[in-house]
């Protein structure tokens, strides 16, 4: 078992957002976190990554305790994260937020294959290379941000909403990459995303989230029905 959360809560100042949050991801696995908007997902990322502190419950990482590490520590020992908006350095060029992505390794041959292999994923930013961040089209930055992740050569990976503001043909095109990602890199996957429809079709399994808690779980083809999917983001009174 490559994660394993147990008992996780946490929220901002005084007030709990994620209460008791129990879920595994195994090797070479994607998992799904859905559920309607404004119920902890992100937040639920953002506390394993070390972006907020937990508040209570335990973050296992290959075995090890690892709640409440910062993400510098993190990034450094393979786990990556692909925040909602995909967030780039506006100032740098692609290539430079690409190194950005890998400054944690300190092999520097290891960041240079991974930047060709990044190149080769994203044909549109090896084009755009010399350009800088602020200039990339909203396709463009989600393609930066998840090759940024990609640099540190990661064993896991937390992406947030990649979806959000994309045309559906770049949305199909992140979730075909992320697919490659864990089934030719050996990289595993927890993704937070509220384009179901898509997500559906390339997780493992799924966790349903409501009100901050896990409300069910399973395979992503329990899931994969009308029926089912109304039920997910069915908000009860």
């Amino acid at each position: 078992m490559l994660v394993e959360v147990k008992g996780i809560e946490a929220g901002y100042g005084k007030k709990t957002v994620i209460r008791d949050i129990n879920i595994t991801v195994n090797d070479n696995e994607i998992v799904a976190i859905i559920g309607p908007n404004g119920t902890g997902k992100s937040t639920l990322l953002k506390a394993l990554y070390g972006n907020i502190k937990p508040t209570a419950g335990e973050f296992h990482y290959r075995g090890r305790n690892i709640t409440g590490r910062s993400p510098g520590v993190n990034c450094a020992n393979g786990i990556s994260y692909v925040s909602q908006g995909a967030n780039v350095f506006p100032d740098l060029t692609v290539e430079q937020n690409l190194l950005m992505g890998g400054y944690t390794v300190k092999d520097k041959n290891r960041v240079k294959e991974k930047l060709k292999q990044v190149y080769e994923l994203f044909p549109a930013l090896a084009d755009r290379k010399s350009s800088r961040g602020r200039s990339l089209s909203g396709a463009e930055r989600q393609q930066l941000a998840f090759g940024m992740s990609l640099v540190c050569d990661p064993k896991l990976i937390f992406s947030d909403e990649p979806s959000i503001g994309l045309a559906p043909t770049v949305v199909k095109t992140i979730m075909r990459i992320i697919k490659y990602v864990v089934e030719e890199m050996g990289t595993s996957v927890l993704i937070v995303e509220q384009n179901a429809k898509e997500v559906l079709r390339i997780a493992d399994r799924v966790y349903v989230m409501k009100v901050g808690k896990i409300t069910n779980e399973g395979s992503a083809e329990k899931f994969n029905t009308p029926e089912e999917l109304k039920k997910v983001y069915l908000v009860e009174e």
